[in-house]
């Protein structure tokens, strides 16, 4: 066992900017995730591990309405809320994620239960509900998702045509990785999807392999993006592949799997903890909502910048 541990974790990467964020928002998006960074950080300082670390931190970042997950969750077309979300183990690569829920208020939890409790890594809508309900998990009135600020993107998208979703380019996606002191590995990811989204769309981050991923062999990925192009790279296990298999440096690794989503038209962003700790970012679009942490004294919040590392 080391002493060493590392966290990062993301709320989303897009068209994020000074001028179209604000102060207020700017503000409050940066203590969230102060405020879910220390969370996770406690738990790896503690002696805690990976996959307990990832899923407090969601939880913190899945109950503030400053991201687009569990509340401040972004609307379907048809005015309703969907989540998703997904957590893998590193060290026994188990995963569990669910989709199309409605009224899990920690949707990162319950797929950690699907991962714990039951047979299956993915399970969605009512079936996932009923599952829940056999544990007790905790539910809320699908109206303590809503935030004003959603619903006016909805509204601008419908005004617009509701020709095309996610109108703000703005993925919100909430997700953090993690290295704890064993040298274990986790990645957990949550997200209400895009706004205007139909037909029980469902994104990259449910899906292991696509939006999270972690092997203690290589990495711990969680990715926020435009979902199908990450979906058809197979973005978070094309980075620990490359790493794995390649021998590729995991700043490599990132910049080469989103280099193959903008190649087929998508940007975004990743977040990736090595097993030997290092912690980074990567990302293609004007900024990305990320923070970090690292048992070397590493506490870092930021919002805007270049496609950076």
């Amino acid at each position: 066992m080391t002493q060493t541990w590392s966290l990062v974790l993301h709320g989303g990467a897009g068209t994020i900017t000074p001028a179209r964020i604000g102060g207020a928002a700017e503000a409050g998006a940066s203590e969230a995730l102060a405020r879910a960074r220390d969370a996770g950080a406690a738990v790896l300082a503690g002696g805690g591990s990976a996959l307990d670390a990832v899923e407090t931190t969601v939880r913190v970042l899945e109950d503030d309405p400053h991201f687009n997950a569990g509340r401040g969750a972004a609307f379907t077309l048809d005015g309703r809320i969907e989540l998703d979300a997904a957590i893998m183990d590193g060290t026994t690569r188990a995963a569990g994620s669910v989709a199309g829920l409605t009224r899990i208020r920690n949707p990162v939890t319950l797929a950690r239960r699907v991962m714990s409790d039951s047979p299956h890594v993915l399970l969605s809508g009512d079936g996932a509900e009923a599952f829940a309900a056999t544990l007790g998990v905790e539910t809320v009135d699908p109206a303590w998702f809503a935030v004003a600020e959603r619903r006016r993107q909805l509204d601008e998208l419908v005004a617009r045509g509701g020709d095309a979703f996610d109108v703000d380019m703005k993925y919100g996606t909430v997700g953090a990785v993690a290295c704890d002191v064993h040298g274990h590995l986790a990645a957990a990811t949550s997200t209400g999807g895009v706004t205007g989204k139909r037909w029980g769309r469902i994104g990259d981050s449910p899906l292991i392999g696509a939006g999270t991923f972690a092997d203690d062999r290589a990495c711990a990925v969680s990715c926020t993006g435009s979902g199908e192009q990450f979906i058809r790279v197979g973005v978070a296990h094309e980075i620990a592949a490359r790493i794995r298999l390649a021998g590729d440096a995991a700043a490599i690794a990132a910049a080469a799997a989103l280099s193959d989503v903008r190649a087929l038209g998508g940007t975004g962003g990743v977040i990736v903890v090595t097993s030997s700790g290092e912690a980074l970012w990567h990302f293609t679009t004007p900024g990305m909502y990320r923070a970090r942490a690292t048992s070397a004294g590493v506490r870092d919040v930021a919002l805007y910048g270049e496609s950076a590392t």
